[in-house]
C-alpha cells in the first residue's frame, strides 16, 4: 500500500473509533442520569452500552453482491 492510503485508512479508523467512544459516553451518561435501579452489575451495563455504541457508530463492510 501507498503511504497516502495508509494515512487515510488510519484517519478513517481513528474517526470511527472516536464516534463509537462518544456514543458510548453518551449512553453511559444517559443511563446514569435516569437513575434506574436494576439488579444487573455496572460492568455488564457498560458492556451493553459499548455494544450498542459499536452497532451505531461502526460502518459494516460487506463483501459480495448486494441482495435485492
Amino acid at each position: 500500500m501507498k503511504l497516502c492510503t495508509d494515512t487515510q485508512e488510519l484517519a478513517r479508523r481513528f474517526n470511527e473509533d472516536e464516534a463509537v467512544w462518544r456514543e458510548y459516553e453518551r449512553l453511559r451518561q444517559l443511563r446514569r442520569r435516569c437513575g434506574f435501579r436494576v439488579s444487573v452489575p455496572t460492568d455488564i451495563l457498560d458492556r451493553l452500552d459499548w455494544l450498542k455504541a459499536e452497532r451505531v457508530g461502526r460502518v459494516i463492510r460487506c463483501v459480495g453482491m448486494p441482495v435485492s
